[in-house]
């Protein structure tokens, strides 16, 4: 539906053109990263991480390569953040160690910004800068103004960034709520008059731009919450949702005040986000209604709702490890009544549906339905955005392609021509003027993974190992050779990991001796004795062998001692 320029035909550059380069958030959900360039001046616009998806065994997070920022630091003035998701601002701490540049965002994002960086000893070494709304900023020949904007977490804004050029409006994630739960709606007359003074280029939210209508407003589950609350009165409530999602929080802790419950709090992300959320003034929950983990058994089962990590099915998030009996002090009961208070992020479905079965086994009863309303816009609350902003071009962003060419075809239905719609994907270079605009050349990007303390030194190659190691399983030939009279000593011997329970195949182990035996001899009867000829020969012969008997491919790694 939109135009895409190809790398083939790329418009040429000029100098006074404004950049626009995506390096994430554009093929999936999450790790949203997109750079503005203007002559010497570069700012960043959020910087966030992903999850790893079921090709990434041990992997604990994705974050965005940032050799473009590294290339070009001199002209770097700053990381502009619009929320405090962890899809746009997870990757901060590991970006940060890469370059250095100050950041901007309001007063909760930044305390959330903080407690990241202090995990990972940079706090004393980043400039931070907490903003309001309304607030301009200026960063070399560029300019951001902070728009108050309304999502699933409180002081979220979109941004306004201004060059000699034009206006780019930059709408991270937004919806339009009339009446949300903290602060006032999306400040849609400071739209309306951008639009009348001309934005050159919108550059917006498309999660939900399949989905016809308006996102129903936050204080709609507080229903769901309190007619749950009544309807099972002698039960015990945990709910499950996002350890960012303040609102939401503070519905379920007025829900359980008025029904006479102490709220536990659990899940080590959800715990440091009340936490600073509370000491904020952006929650407001009696000291005598909070308990302890510790506290638990000393209530009875109606008195107790526990708010916790682990809507999305992450294996070490409170919710899964309490579904697979593996929390040390929650246990699920039959007469529980678990809430998933969130809507699953593509590619989580299989996690989510794991913790469900696991709550089901034990007899506890699920709840999903109305109790979760979208922080996205859907078509009509895009199509406002379109109406009072009235931009020349058209740049979607944020979700998956089929997301994004949705929110272009809703451009195109408001007159925006389909040549000035642009559907990049991560790394291309969009030129902006107001003259013409198309992608007009690339830049290195990609992904890091990040995988205990090391960040980056897993890439395709490790990977791709870990993803046979994990289908195939490795056979260890460990064999001692006389490197004087070059004669086999003793060996081979064969360990096997996750290919085959060896008690349970002597025979087959014992033909596979047999095939690696053969094959290092007869390397040292040949004129030419090489140990790396006789790893390659016992690897090939080996290898052929398995698949013969039993089409499997493990990593074969012989092991050669010399005496």
């Amino acid at each position: 539906m939109a135009n895409k320029t190809r790398r083939s035909s790329y418009m040429t550059l000029a100098d006074r053109d404004i950049k626009i380069i995506p390096l994430g958030g554009l093929e999936a959900i999450g790790m949203n990263i997109t750079v503005i360039e203007y002559m010497d001046s570069m700012i960043v616009v959020d910087c966030g991480s992903s999850f790893p998806t079921e090709e990434m065994p041990g992997i604990d997070l994705v974050v965005p390569d940032v050799s473009y920022l590294v290339q070009n630091a001199d002209k770097m003035k700053g990381f502009f953040i619009t929320h405090g998701h962890e899809d746009h601002i997870g990757a901060l701490p590991y970006v940060l160690k890469r370059i250095n540049a100050p950041i901007y965002a309001t007063r909760l994002t930044m305390a959330i910004i903080e407690d990241k960086l202090s995990s990972h000893d940079l706090l004393e070494s980043v400039k931070r800068n907490v903003v309001t709304s309304g607030e301009v900023i200026h960063a070399g020949d560029i300019t951001v103004e902070y728009i108050r904007a309304n999502h699933s977490i409180a002081d979220s804004c979109m941004l306004a960034i201004s060059t000699p050029e034009g206006t780019i409006l930059h709408t991270g994630d937004f919806k339009v709520d009339y009446t949300p739960i903290f602060g006032e709606p999306t400040d849609l007359q400071r739209l309306g008059e951008l639009g009348k003074k001309g934005v050159l280029a919108l550059l917006s939210d498309s999660t939900n731009a399949l989905r016809p209508g308006f996102t129903p407003s936050e204080r709609m589950v507080a229903d769901t919450f309190n007619k749950t609350l009544a309807d099972y009165k002698d039960s015990r409530i945990m709910v499950a949702t996002f350890a960012s999602n303040v609102a939401r929080v503070q519905q379920l802790v007025n829900s359980a005040i008025n029904a006479g419950r102490k709220v536990l709090i659990e899940g080590r992300s959800m715990v440091s986000v009340v936490e600073i959320a509370k000491d904020l003034g952006y929650l407001r929950i009696p000291d005598d209604v909070l308990i302890d983990v510790d506290m638990l058994d000393n209530y009875p089962d109606n008195q107790t709702l526990i708010i916790m990590t682990g809507s999305q099915g992450e294996a070490m998030a409170a919710l899964s490890r309490v579904a697979a009996g593996k929390h040390p002090k929650i246990q699920i009961k039959s007469s529980d009544v678990i809430i998933f208070s969130s809507s699953p992020i593509p590619g989580n479905e299989k996690d989510i549906n794991k913790v469900i079965n696991d709550i089901t086994r034990k007899g506890a009863r699920i709840i999903n339905k109305e109790t979760h309303v979208s922080g996205h816009a859907c078509q009509e609350e895009l199509k406002l955005i379109y109406t009072l902003t009235r931009p020349k071009y058209a740049i979607p962003l944020h979700g998956e392609f089929r997301h994004r060419e949705a929110n272009a075809e809703i451009a195109q239905e408001l007159g925006i021509p389909k040549k000035n719609i642009f559907l990049p994907d991560s790394g291309d270079v969009i030129s902006v003027s107001e003259n013409e605009a198309g992608i007009t050349g690339g830049v290195d990007h990609g992904t890091m993974l990040v995988d205990g303390l090391g960040v980056g030194d897993v890439g395709s190659i490790v990977l791709r190992d870990r993803q046979t190691l994990a289908k195939d399983g490795i056979i260890v030939v460990a064999m001692t050779l006389s490197s004087a009279a070059k004669e086999l000593l003793a060996g081979p011997d064969i360990v096997s990991r996750g290919f085959v329970y060896v008690r349970e195949s002597e025979d087959l182990m014992e033909e596979a001796k047999a095939v690696a035996k053969d094959a290092v001899e007869r390397v040292l009867n040949s004129e030419h004795v090489d140990w790396n000829r006789i790893k390659m020969e016992v690897r090939d012969q080996m290898s052929g062998y398995f698949w013969k008997q039993m089409k499997r491919n493990p990593v074969i790694l012989p092991v050669i001692m010399e005496v």
